[in-house]
């Protein structure tokens, strides 16, 4: 339960910086930046892992590559999904996805030294 919250932190962290750093994504309030990392977090752990499987050749061929395309995939639906959260392209959405695995790379690495 505790490493989910961290992803939820970590998802929020990573939306309010890219909000800050890219001028194509954009979110009406904290509130929304609040939501779409929630939303995140529930399309990662419902939708991703089937997506992931359906493309585990991909994967194999590109050495696991391809999972920033599918991070960039489910973060491109949450914008969509969530009204006042709005990224205009893919490569603002891929640069969020890097975001969000960095900061729940190193949240995670941060609390599980403690």
């Amino acid at each position: 339960m505790k490493n989910q919250v961290i992803k939820i932190f970590g998802n929020i962290i990573a939306i309010y910086i890219a909000t800050a750093l890219f001028s194509e994504i954009s979110a009406a309030t904290t509130t929304t930046i609040v939501v779409a990392g929630f939303i995140l977090w529930l399309v990662n752990i419902t939708i991703r892992p089937l997506l992931t499987l359906i493309t585990i050749p991909i994967n194999l061929l590109t050495l696991g590559l391809f999972s920033l395309i599918i991070n960039t995939w489910m973060v491109m639906l949450v914008g969509r999904l969530i009204e006042g959260f709005y990224i205009q392209g893919f490569w603002a959405a891929f640069g969020l996805a890097i975001l969000v695995a960095f900061f729940n790379i190193i949240l995670g690495k941060m609390l599980k030294s403690k």
